[in-house]
C-alpha cells in the first residue's frame, strides 16, 4: 500500500488552546497588578527612588480603615506590630487621597514615638 502525506494540518485545536492560555495569563495579570486595598493615592512633583530592601506598608483606606501589610488593625497594634522589628525598617505609608490630615497625623506620631526614622509617604507621579 501506498502512503499518503497530510495534505493539511488543522491548527483550530491549537488556536483555540492558545485562546485558552492567552485568557488565563490576562486574567492572572489583572490581579497582580492591582493591591490588595484600593486606595487613590495624592499626587506628587517627582517620585523619591526606594533604596532598601525591607519595607512595612501600613495603607489606610477611603474609609479611614488601618491595614499594616494588608491586615486590618488598630494605632495600638501598629505599635506592639512593629516593636520587634529594627528601627531602621523602611515604613511605606499609603493614605487615600480623601482621608483627613489628621489620621495621617496620627499615623506618623505613632511612627515617630516608637522610633522608627525611616518613613515615606507613598504618592503618584502627578502632572
Amino acid at each position: 500500500m501506498k502512503d499518503n502525506g497530510f495534505d493539511y494540518m488543522n491548527v483550530i485545536p491549537l488556536v483555540d488552546v492558545m485562546l485558552v492560555l492567552l485568557t488565563i495569563v490576562l486574567m492572572t495579570s489583572t490581579f497582580v497588578a492591582r493591591g490588595a486595598i484600593p486606595v487613590q493615592l495624592p499626587k506628587a512633583s517627582r517620585q523619591q527612588d526606594r533604596t532598601s530592601l525591607k519595607t512595612v506598608t501600613i495603607t489606610i483606606d477611603k474609609s479611614g480603615a488601618v491595614y499594616l501589610e494588608s491586615v486590618p488593625v488598630t494605632l495600638a497594634a501598629i505599635a506592639t506590630q512593629l516593636k520587634p522589628l529594627p528601627r531602621d525598617t523602611t515604613v511605606m505609608v499609603k493614605v487615600d487621597r480623601a482621608i483627613t490630615v489628621q489620621r495621617c497625623v496620627d499615623i506618623f506620631d505613632l511612627l515617630a514615638v516608637t522610633g522608627f526614622t525611616k518613613v515615606a509617604l507613598q504618592t503618584e507621579r502627578g502632572r
